[in-house]
């Protein structure tokens, strides 16, 4: 069967969500068929043969690798906690359990609170992992921005509201005719007002501040179609990945550059994982592959230009921010779809079967076998 027709007889339609799984799992949005549909357009499908037959002219062996993934995030914590500052040096603070591990959680939630706030990112500082300033559960299953960041989104509008009963009081007025904007609380249709700083000023402690929690209803379930294209020289048995391209779901991305960097360094760990990586020991039990002199990893220029495409056409139901985790999204989709790739240029040499890492010693020797038989 045409690999896209199997999949899409398997897909979930859009009509039986909310799905319960085999697990008991509950997939609470996804437009799986149409990101196959994207995935086929942007990676040229029907381009494919002219290119194989470019790649059998130079005496090389051509695949095309195919997956849809869907990862599980979040875990079992679905409940985060912040505390946010606005200090009366003119700066606010944020306070958070969990933690930066490279993914640009510091951008991204100065982001929220500079949208929410209208405070200039500049004027923002995000102290993320500090156990005597911050309770939360932390950074685990790549829940920080869909769970984390719900919780930063209460405390903007949090510290919102308690600013404008604090403005309220100075300004001697109600609080539903106090009005927030920019900094800035304004009696309405009065030029009588007072700063979110200048109110911090008169707090004891010198700033306004909220403890805030966030809940989400459930996991979310980033997904996404991959497709790749792989030649492979018969002489060496060296597969090289010549063009990839990704349609990923992860909701309504908060910061789109951050989650494409994210999901290029997981499609290169992907293709470590399928063409390089592997642990060998020799037969006394001695680790052969303890240092990267050793041990296989992919290079710059093992990794093609990969075209990544997000799609938020079915946003997360579970969270108000509409966003999925992605935290491993392109390490999931990455192995297979490259494997699949390296599988389908030796399928016409009859052979279907290799195990993981697909590395150059072992493909030669599948076609020398192959050859031979």
């Amino acid at each position: 069967m045409d690999p896209r027709a199997i999949r899409k007889a398997n897909y979930i339609k859009p009509a039986q969500l909310p799905y319960t799984n085999a697990a008991g799992q509950v997939y609470n949005s996804g437009a799986f068929a149409h990101m196959l549909d994207r995935a086929v357009k942007l990676a040229d499908w029907d381009g494919f043969a002219a290119r194989k037959k470019a790649a059998k002219k130079k005496g090389l062996l051509y695949g095309r690798g195919l997956t849809s993934y869907i990862e599980w995030t979040g875990g079992r914590a679905h409940t985060e906690k912040v505390s946010l500052h606005a200090t009366s040096q003119g700066r606010v603070v944020l306070h958070s359990g969990t933690m930066a591990m490279g993914q640009g959680l510091q951008t991204t939630y100065t982001q929220m609170i500079s949208d929410t706030l209208g405070i200039a990112m500049d004027k923002i500082d995000v102290v993320q992992g500090d156990t005597d300033l911050a309770m939360g559960f932390g950074s685990v299953g790549s829940r920080s921005l869909f769970v984390g960041g719900t919780a930063v989104a209460v405390s903007s509008n949090d510290l919102i509201e308690k600013a404008r009963e604090k403005a309220a009081n100075v300004l001697e007025t109600s609080v539903e005719d106090i009005e927030y904007q920019g900094g800035m609380l304004t009696v309405v249709g009065t030029d009588r007002r007072i700063s979110l700083f200048d109110l911090a000023e008169k707090e004891s402690s010198a700033k306004l501040s909220v403890d805030s929690e966030g809940e989400v209803d459930g996991p979310s379930w980033p997904n996404g179609t991959h497709i790749c294209e792989v030649e492979i020289d018969p002489e060496t048995g060296v597969s090289r990945v010549v063009r990839y391209t990704t349609v990923d779901d992860v909701g309504i991305a908060v910061n789109p550059m951050l989650v494409t960097g994210q999901i290029h360094g997981g499609v290169a760990q992907g293709i470590g994982q399928a063409l390089y990586e592997g642990v060998s020991y020799d037969a006394d039990g001695q680790l052969l592959t303890a240092s990267y002199q050793d041990y296989c990893i992919p290079r710059a220029d093992d990794v093609p230009p990969i075209v990544v495409t997000l799609d938020d056409s079915a946003p997360c139901r579970t969270n108000p921010l509409g966003a999925k985790g992605c935290g491993e999204s392109g390490a999931i989709g990455g192995p297979p779809c490259v494997t699949n790739g390296v599988m389908d240029a030796l399928a016409e040499l009859g052979i279907t079967q290799l195990n993981t890492p697909l590395t150059p010693q072992k493909i030669w020797q599948a076609i020398r076998d192959a050859k031979a038989g």
